[in-house]
């Protein structure tokens, strides 16, 4: 289903486009009506897109594969079934965003602005999100396989089907987190945060406890307690 728009954003009709390949020149002449467009399964795949004004337009269905949105404005955007692989994002101003059931493998969000931005059942595998301005940042039901997040803050978040295998988590903060039907396995931990966080609803595979101290405070069940142990060798009977 494709998100609404905000009320205080209002999109007429003669700014609706469909089915149509757009390139930069196109882009920009809609962008100086100073009005948001609506696009509808068009395609903007490679297109250079970068410090365009585009606040509180709607993208349905649209391709923006490898598309450049370097340092552009995308604040209160709105994405909806988007395919965006190897997108460039960077520096751009993503804030109180909403992203819903995209594709944005391997694509490039360093430096962005994501403060209340929230994403839903997308794929970020292989994302970069270095570097973001994050706060009330929002994940739901998102892979973030081989994604890099290091330093985001995920304090006192409900984490709900976010899949986060293999990913760079350096320095994040998951105090007081609550995992549900999670994936830690063989992500990169290191320095990370984790008193009062609830992990019985991730999977710990490959986890191996270098700095126990991490994990002091955190709720974990038997089972995979034993499992961490059995990553130190020891066996539990």
């Amino acid at each position: 289903m494709a998100p609404s728009a905000s009320p205080d954003i209002q999109i007429s009709p003669a700014n609706t486009l469909e089915n149509r390949a757009l390139d930069r020149a196109e882009v920009e002449l809609l962008s100086k009506s100073g009005e948001p467009h609506k696009l509808v399964a068009c395609v903007l795949e490679e297109a250079d897109l970068s410090r365009l004004m585009l606040e509180g337009w709607v993208f349905e269905a649209c391709t923006v594969k490898q598309a450049n949105f370097i340092g552009a404005k995308l604040s209160a955007t709105l994405w909806s079934s988007c395919k965006g692989g190897q997108a460039d994002f960077t520096g751009c101003d993503l804030s109180e965003s909403k992203i819903e059931a995209c594709d944005f493998n391997n694509s490039n969000f360093r430096g962005a602005t994501l403060t209340g931005a929230q994403f839903s059942r997308c794929k970020l595998t292989g994302a970069n999100l270095s570097e973001t301005k994050t706060l009330n940042l929002t994940f739901d039901e998102t892979r973030l396989a081989d994604a890099r997040l290091p330093g985001l803050s995920f304090r006192k978040a409900r984490l709900n089907g976010l899949d986060f295998q293999m990913a760079d988590l350096k320095k994040c903060d998951f105090r007081d987190a609550i995992f549900q039907d999670c994936s830690l396995r063989d992500a990169n931990l290191a320095e990370c945060r984790f008193e009062g966080a609830d992990l019985r609803g991730a999977d710990l595979g490959g986890i191996r406890l270098l700095n126990a101290k991490q994990f002091k405070g955190a709720t974990i069940s038997r089972d995979q307690a034993g499992q961490l142990l059995a990553e130190l060798g020891l066996k539990v009977r």
